[in-house]
């Protein structure tokens, strides 16, 4: 499971600075071409957005199923 959150991190924030990569190529060029760099922007946000809420649901699966336990932080009797 540590591997697969890992993995799915890891894919996050690849998509995250393919969309950073695509905001800031180029300069003022046609109005297509910057279309084109809108779009391709846009859609790795949006697998960026998907990949984490398919991470979120995995690891609420994984706790329903008792793959990965909470530890919680430790409370102090007063």
């Amino acid at each position: 499971m540590k591997f697969l959150v890992a993995l799915a991190f890891l894919a996050i924030l690849a998509s995250l600075g393919s969309a950073l990569f695509f905001m800031m190529r180029g300069g003022q060029k046609d109005a297509d071409d910057n279309r084109k760099r809108s779009k391709r922007m846009a859609w790795a946000l949006t697998a960026r957005i998907g990949l984490s809420i398919v991470l979120f649901l995995c690891v609420l699966i994984a706790w329903k199923l008792g793959y990965i336990h909470p530890t919680g932080l430790p409370v102090k009797a007063n």
